[in-house]
């Protein structure tokens, strides 16, 4: 029996079913053992720019080739999304934006305001 895949994605049918999935197995929790020597790789935060390429798919390819091959080695891993605690991409987006559209800096409106 032959299943026909549809000519267009739609993710909406089958990702959250699969993350859910994920979660129960706990996909995603970094369980320590004290027993073996630790390694952890924290992702950086996604492009601000929201522009992805070639270069983030492999970023993450050899990070998630690392991660594997150091627990296959019998380290105790994680894999850690990142998060952009400092901003930094996110402010000169910002800033960017604000200068084009109304000429403005950060300068001009003051810590509190911008």
């Amino acid at each position: 029996m032959r299943k026909e895949l549809p000519k267009v994605y739609e993710p909406q049918q089958v990702e959250g079913r699969i993350y859910e999935m994920w979660e129960k197995a706990g996909c995603f929790n970094g369980d320590p053992d004290p027993k073996k020597e630790p390694f952890s790789i924290v992702m950086p935060p996604p492009n601000v720019t929201g522009q992805l390429h070639m270069g983030h798919a492999l970023d993450c390819t050899l990070q998630d080739i690392l991660t594997r091959f150091k627990r296959m080695q019998g380290y105790s891993t994680l894999w850690l999304p990142g998060v952009d605690h400092a901003g930094i991409a996110t402010q000169i987006k910002v800033e960017e934006e604000l200068r084009t559209k109304e000429g403005l800096t950060r300068y001009d409106l003051g810590r509190e305001k911008f």
